[in-house]
Formats: C-alpha cells, structure tokens, sequence
C-alpha cells in the first residue's frame, strides 16, 4: 500500500491522447529550434547551461523571478510516464536554447502562446527538475530505486502546514529575468504535458536586487543568504550539496541533490512594529549593513568564542543557530536559493507575502533537518509561518542531446 503520509490525492480524468498530441508539437518545436537561422543552443554567459553532469540551475544564483511549480503525475503506466519525461526534457531544452516554433495548419491552434513573440530568444530561462518521494510509490516500480534519504517533508514544530500546499510527484522550479520569460515556459510546458501531469501547487518568487549593496533582502529587509557556501568552488559542491558515489544512494542518483522548498508567510505588519534592535537581535545582524552585530561589514566572521554567553549575538538569533560554525556543524552547511513573494492580500485584509525559500544538499537529515531543529522555538517563529513545500530530489544533470531526465531511473 502507498504511504498515507507520502500520497496524496491526485487529479485524474484527462486525455491521454492530449499528452500524446502534445509530446509529438514538442517534437515539431525542436525540430524548428534547429533549424531556425540565427539561433544558437548556447547560454549567455551569466544562464546556467543546460547540459552537463549536474542541473547547473540548481545551484545558480537566484535570477529576478522565478515559478515554482509542484506536479502530480497523472499517467497510468512506466511508459508514460517515460514519455513525460522526455517530453519535459525536450521542451525545457527548447525553452532554455531559443528558436522558432514550427508554423502549423490555419485551422490547428498555435504551436506556442506568443507571450515572447515569434521566435523564444535563446539564454533567458533556466529548468530545474526534481522528483518527490510519491512518485516512488506502487504506480511505476520505481520502489527500490527512490533516493536513500528522500520522504515526504514532515511538520515541524513552529509549522502550520496546509495538504493543498505540500508535496508532489514532481518539482518545476522557472528562473528568469522577466516574469513573460517564465510564464511561457510554464504554459508551454503544461500544454505539452497535459494528460500525463498537472499542478498540485504554484508559487511565483522574485530576487531583490542588492541594496545598495552585497546579498539581496528578504522582506523583513534582512539580507538573505550571507553565509552560502562557496556555489563556484566544485569542492565545496561535492563536499556539501552533490550527491556522489560514495553517497550509499542509487547509481543513477549521482550528480544530484536533495531540494527542500519551504513556503514561509512573514507577519511582515507585526514585523514592522518591531524596535529595530529587537530585530536585529533576534537575527543577529545589523539590518543595514548585513554584518554581525560584533563585525562592520555583511562577510565578517562572527567571534562567537568570544561571546560565550551571548551579549552581543545572542545564543538564541537566527544566524547562531543556523550556522553555529563549530567543527561539528561544518558538513550542515546548505545552500540556500530563496525568493520573496507576495501574493496580495488574505480574506482578513492582512497583507499575504514572505519567502519562497529552496535549500540543496547532499543529505536532508544531516543538513537541513538538524538546522530546522536547532532553528525550533527561536524568536523569529512568532513572525513566520511556514504553510507549505515539500521534500524533492533534484535529479542528475542531461548529459548531452540524446539525454533526458530521470533517463538512469529506466535503464
């Protein structure tokens, strides 16, 4: 039987044939794409390229926005849901090159939307995929081959968790500079898939830009993110976030890595009533500057030896317990990939908006569970409220064109 805590109910009733029909425009689209003049499969400098051992995406900095999407898998069968994930290849392959969708009949429906005008330019998207602990279930013998370490993301003591907002066969995380950039992508993509997959939750995210300077704010105006490890040192990636050989997982697991998204509201109105160095205590840094409260600058070294007791951090702020920087917490270190969100207002009038926040690594309960249960019962809980996520794994990087995603789960 499935696991009550990993499965959970899922849409059913659509088409097979729509997915079929719109696996084979995807094809139509690629062919278009290479052929199209002027048109190159190349990133601009400043995208995470496509192919490679590793989704590069993942651990890319944050661009301006981005959709995050979590999907329930509607296909019935193993092929299906093999061509499910071609198909998402294929278009997130296409989306992230550029080129010119092929023209279609008078009668037939447009082979794209439109939204970025005749031709999708080329180097402005990036595609992050990963796979939820309910796609291993009973459906499509995929059982023994699930991560080692991946389960469904339980409730932690300071959550108010929502089923609607949790969980999912699938992760789709679009990362643009523009928000037209990111909504083509996810209308081309659930046309294309449509029958096979659909949305169980979405949420839209944006980067600040820095001000005026160093890593952006999250909106209680805190810089997010200081004490990343080093995302362009490749020792410091196999050492923290990728999964390697060495790992105890799946053969065809390697080159990944563990993604947790946690939806977080901020009280951002009880927030703001908050004295400045109440805020500030409680996350251990100037709110300005970004630096410790015993440093001058956002990337000074916290001296917690010579504060044993707290009086200038105190032991309880959110970056003491988060990174404590003992040798014993070394190997805890996440990379943290947050965005902000606002979604308006809730029935009550109260302004609905806080952060989107994504984490990679190597192992969930070495790293981010053993934070999140240090990080229980801070001050800072009576300010968010995390109502949803999930725990997903962020599969190895395609290779090369002839490679898709997931292809090492089949053989």
């Amino acid at each position: 039987m499935n696991d009550p805590a990993v499965t959970a109910e899922r849409p059913g009733g659509l088409a097979r044939r729509g997915f079929l029909r719109g696996a084979a425009l995807a094809g139509a689209g690629l062919a278009a794409s290479a052929a199209a003049p002027g048109t190159t499969a190349t990133t601009t400098a400043s995208m995470a390229p496509f192919h490679g051992v590793h989704q590069a995406s993942a651990i890319a900095a944050p661009r301006r926005c981005c959709v995050f999407v979590s999907l329930d898998v509607t296909a019935d069968r193993r092929a299906e849901l093999t061509d499910l994930l071609r198909t998402l290849t294929e278009r997130a392959r296409f989306l992230t090159s550029g080129g010119t969708p092929s023209p279609v009949g008078i009668t037939q429906p447009p082979v794209d939307s439109g939204v970025l005008g005749g031709q999708v330019p080329a180097g402005q998207l990036a595609v992050t995929v990963g796979v939820g602990a309910s796609l291993f279930d009973d459906r499509f013998g995929l059982a023994a081959l699930k991560p080692r370490r991946l389960t469904a993301m339980p409730a932690f003591p300071d959550d108010d968790l929502r089923a609607d907002w949790c969980h999912g066969d699938l992760s789709l995380q679009l990362h643009a500079d523009e928000p037209d950039t990111a909504l083509h992508a996810l209308r081309d993509i659930a046309r294309h898939t449509r029958g096979a997959a659909q949305v169980r939750w979405r949420l839209d995210g944006f980067s600040s830009p820095p001000r005026p300077s160093g890593t952006p704010r999250n909106l209680l105006g805190f810089k997010d993110g200081t004490a990343n490890p080093d995302a362009t040192s490749a020792r410091e990636m196999d050492r923290l976030i990728w999964v390697g050989r060495a790992t105890g997982e799946p053969d065809w697991a390697v080159g990944g890595s563990y993604q947790v998204v946690r939806l977080i509201r901020m009280l951002v109105e009880f927030w703001d009533r908050v004295s400045l160095s109440e805020q500030e205590r409680m996350f251990g840094r100037a709110k300005e500057s970004g630096a410790p409260l015993d440093g001058d600058h956002e990337h000074d070294t916290p001296k917690y030896a010579d504060d044993p007791k707290g009086d200038v951090i105190p032991l309880d702020a959110h970056m003491r317990l988060a990174n404590p920087r003992t040798p014993g917490t070394a190997d805890q270190r996440l990379l943290r990939r947050a965005y902000n969100y606002d979604r308006g207002m809730d029935a009550n009038g109260n302004l609905d908006m806080g952060l989107l926040f994504s984490c990679y690594q190597q192992d969930l309960k070495r790293q981010f569970e053993a934070v999140q249960h240090r990080l229980a019962g801070e001050p800072l809980t009576d300010y968010i409220s995390p109502f949803g996520g999930g725990y997903f794994f962020a599969l190895p990087g395609v290779r090369d064109a002839s490679d898709w995603y997931g292809r090492g789960l089949f053989g």
